[in-house]
């Protein structure tokens, strides 16, 4: 007597396949959680927006053209200035950065903050700083020099007669505090800054963008 393995023949294996294999493809769809096929999509994708500002690195927001007259004058007590001392008038011409730094943004992750429908963005950013003043020697020149007969004879045997290094530092002192008395300029690198942003923002799809700057240090 044939078993029934046996007596299922051909056809009843690729049926009992076919079972086997529609089972397989049925089963997932009752029960999606336990579908080995079912695809997930996960974006990693770097942000743009932040990738973008951290390009900016340092944005020089505004510029002040500046010019000062120093006045120096050396003197000695027991001598007469035609004998001793020295008066120099030293024009010097420069310049002041109000710079903005966007390097910080990638370490705090409340500087960046997107709505979940990606349409508004705010921005928070450190206060704007003044940068070194930077003289222009084409444009600085020393004015007007009176020495004395020994201070004459001084420069004569000096290996940097007339040195104007100590002028140049004077001045970018003189500019520095200039700067830092003036609110024009923060104010006005502030305000530079805001409409470049607004506009690169917009440019990568938000309706609303709101730009803050935070507290200077003191």
């Amino acid at each position: 007597m044939a078993s029934r393995s046996s007596r299922r023949g051909p056809g009843g294996v690729l049926l009992a396949v076919a079972a086997v294999v529609a089972l397989l493809l049925v089963l997932p769809a009752l029960l999606p959680s336990l579908n080995p096929f079912k695809e997930e999509t996960r974006d990693r994708s770097q942000p743009v927006l932040l990738k973008s500002l951290e390009n900016l690195s340092e944005y020089r927001a505004a510029s002040a053209n500046m010019q000062v007259v120093v006045d120096v004058e050396q003197d000695t007590r027991l001598l007469p200035s035609w004998i001793k001392g020295e008066r120099t008038l030293f024009v010097a011409a420069g310049t002041v950065d109000a710079a903005v730094d966007f390097g910080g943004l990638s370490k705090d992750p409340d500087a960046v903050k997107v709505s979940g429908d990606r349409r508004s963005v705010t921005i928070t950013l450190p206060a704007p700083t003044l940068t070194e003043p930077r003289i222009d020697p084409d444009r600085s020149r020393v004015y007007d020099r009176d020495r004395g007969i020994l201070d004459r004879v001084d420069d004569a045997f000096s290996d940097r007669p007339g040195d104007e290094q100590p002028l140049y530092r004077l001045a970018e002192t003189k500019l520095a505090e200039a700067a830092a008395a003036d609110p024009q300029l923060v104010s006005t690198a502030e305000r530079n800054t805001r409409a470049m942003l607004e506009g690169m923002m917009r440019g990568l799809g938000f309706e609303r963008v709101t730009i803050e700057f935070s507290q200077p240090r003191v």
